[in-house]
């Protein structure tokens, strides 16, 4: 996914992230820019906290839908976001909504990612939704405790 340098970490690049399922849930998000990896991040083993819903965005992926806290209110756009988290086997499908547009996630695995572009300046964390095989609502970050919905 391309990425858009900020205050914090200026000119532009790309992120990557790569997961695995088997024998442990695994996940590798960095930014490439120039052929160089910056903010290089993983995880291994369930980042899952007591009483989550089926469907849990990842704890470290804020970077993927959030320009720099020093950029708050003026970021570059357009700017290209995703989410990425995890959900049981339970959850057909799950929707991410982000200023004012919706994404349908593709799921794998255990795993699911949304992405899409954002044209305004925003102030709420992306929403996230999920469903089970019979479309009823099995999940809403809205109504999740531990899902930060406000930016910083």
């Amino acid at each position: 996914m391309n990425s858009i340098g900020d205050s914090n970490a200026p000119g532009d690049g790309m992120y990557v992230v790569a997961v695995k399922e088997q024998p442990k849930q695994t996940r590798l998000m960095c930014n490439v820019k120039d052929g160089e990896v910056n903010g290089l991040g993983a995880s291994v083993g369930s980042d899952d906290v007591p009483g989550a819903g089926p469907v849990m965005a990842d704890i470290n992926g804020g970077k993927l839908y959030q320009q720099s806290v020093l950029d708050r209110g003026n970021w570059k756009l357009p700017f290209r976001w995703g989410v990425i988290g995890t959900v049981e086997p339970s959850v057909a499908r799950v929707t991410v909504s982000y200023g004012g547009a919706t994404s349908q996630a593709a799921l794998d695995h255990g795993w699911f990612v949304a992405a899409g572009v954002l044209n305004q300046q925003v102030t709420v964390a992306p929403r996230i939704k999920g469903y089970d095989a019979d479309s009823k609502l099995v999940y809403d970050s809205d109504e999740d405790k531990n899902h930060e919905k406000r930016l910083p």
